[in-house]
């Protein structure tokens, strides 16, 4: 299959993006069930492919030395398959079974010289071992109907972290469970219909979301990341492709994002915010997996205490509690 179309889905032209671009993004076009969209198939091969034609399109090849030397010119951009297959110390033929999802086996010793060839980073790499694992488990879609178990610890910890926004997802980025702090900070999760609050929905169809992020673009692109990388480990949960198919369909710049195949994202960072209560500042955040509950992450905001960022977390959390305290008298008069 050539690569000439995601090379157009890197740079094209918005005004000319229509739904038939849905199909380069996902297994197969969503269609509309009940009154939500979803994702009628899946396919690891896909998954896997589209995302080693990302890899091989974003590496000059002279920048590592591979020059044409009078060659034909090249009609895909970066390196070609031969090209991965030479520097990984691999025969073409068999990386172009690799690629197609058609490799019986893939030793580890192969997917490290894999990941040096297409010079992938430690996530990355970790990824691609992802990807090949969900080719050989194989299974239909299915739906996860029971809900995440948050343990009494985390919601004890949760509480306790009284000068810390801090909630917890799970691998389709549902907020499953928050501190008052959280609910206080964020304000569009409260706008959301469903039974929890989802960040991707948030960032993507809330245009709030444009304004609490001052560099919203940049909140975009690591909420693609940090759910690429949950769909591709989770290729035949339904719910999560249902979601890609929504956010697909409602939102062109994520589509444009997801077919970047980028998992890509910072754990740990500082994020610029604006709140109606204080206007812009800033909080350092950090997303810890939780190992021993399958799927959840916890998501911390806090501020050095003493400092500007951490006097305006606590005004916020006193502008909702003065908030809650007016709702509650409204209602009793």
């Amino acid at each position: 299959m050539s690569g000439r179309r995601y090379v157009a889905v890197r740079q094209p032209d918005l005004r000319t993006v229509r739904e038939s671009g849905i199909i380069q993004v996902l297994a197969c076009p969503p269609y509309r069930r009940a009154d939500r969209l979803t994702v009628g198939c899946v396919d690891p091969r896909a998954n896997l492919r589209d995302f080693l034609i990302t890899c091989r399109a974003r590496i000059n090849p002279e920048d590592i030395g591979l020059a044409s030397y009078g060659r034909r010119p090249r009609r895909v951009a970066g390196l070609r398959r031969e090209e991965v297959a030479r520097l990984a110390g691999v025969s073409v033929d068999y990386y172009i079974r690799f690629e197609r999802g058609a490799a019986a086996t893939v030793s580890a010793a192969v997917l490290d010289a894999f990941a040096r060839a297409l010079q992938l980073d430690e996530r990355e790499h970790a990824h691609l071992i992802h990807l090949v694992q969900a080719l050989s488990d194989g299974g239909r879609p299915t739906r996860r109907d029971k809900p995440a178990q948050i343990r009494p610890g985390l919601r004890r910890l949760l509480d306790a972290m009284t000068d810390v926004a801090a909630f917890i997802t799970n691998s389709r980025m549902d907020v499953v469970a928050s501190n008052e702090l959280a609910l206080a900070l964020y304000q569009g999760w409260r706008y959301q219909t469903t039974e929890h609050a989802n960040q991707a929905r948030f960032v993507f169809l809330d245009p709030r979301a444009h304004e609490f992020f001052v560099d919203w673009a940049k909140a975009a692109c690591e909420t693609v990341g940090i759910l690429r990388s949950c769909a591709d480990r989770h290729p035949f949960d339904r719910d999560l492709s249902d979601l890609v198919g929504e956010l697909s369909v409602r939102g062109e710049t994520f589509r444009l994002l997801w077919a970047e195949h980028s998992v890509r994202f910072p754990y740990h960072g500082t994020r610029s915010l604006r709140h109606p209560a204080v206007g812009e500042f800033n909080l350092g955040y950090e997303i810890i997996p939780l190992s021993s509950d399958d799927g959840l992450t916890l998501v911390t905001y806090s501020a050095d205490a003493g400092s500007a960022d951490h006097d305006a977390l606590r005004l916020i959390s006193a502008w909702a509690a003065t908030g809650a305290v007016a709702s509650l008298l409204e209602l009793g008069s």
